[in-house]
C-alpha cells in the first residue's frame, strides 16, 4: 500500500510576479524548495482602518518542514511588505512526488 508522505506548502502573497519570481529563484538556487507556483489574485483586507482591494500574486512554495526557518529568512530579506503573511500548510503527497522532492531539495 502506498503511504502518503508529508510536505509543507508555504503560502505567500507578493506585490507582483517579479517579486514572487525573485523569491522563487533564490529558494530554488539554494535547493530549499522543489517547486514554486505563482498565481494572480485579487486581495481584499483591512489596512490602516480601511478596506483595501489590490491585485497581488500568491506564491506557493513546496518544501519540507525542516527548511521553513531558512525559507522564512529568505522571504524576510527579499519581500517588500512590512507585514508578510508567511503561511505554513501541512500537506501529504504521493510517494513518487515525495521521492522527486527529496532528490532536488538539499538534505540539511
Amino acid at each position: 500500500m502506498n503511504k502518503d508522505k508529508k510536505i509543507l506548502l508555504i503560502y505567500l502573497p507578493c506585490k507582483d510576479s517579479k517579486e514572487a519570481t525573485a523569491i522563487s529563484e533564490i529558494c530554488l538556487s539554494k535547493k530549499v524548495i522543489a517547486c514554486a507556483n505563482i498565481f494572480p489574485i485579487n486581495s481584499m483586507y483591512y489596512w490602516e482602518g480601511k478596506v483595501a482591494n489590490d491585485k497581488e500574486v500568491v506564491l506557493i512554495l513546496k518544501t519540507f518542514k525542516r527548511l521553513f526557518n531558512t525559507i522564512e529568512s529568505i522571504i524576510k530579506k527579499n519581500h517588500s511588505y512590512n507585514i508578510s503573511a508567511i503561511i505554513q500548510i501541512k500537506a501529504k503527497v504521493n510517494k513518487s512526488y515525495h521521492s522527486w522532492m527529496k532528490s532536488v531539495i538539499i538534505n540539511k
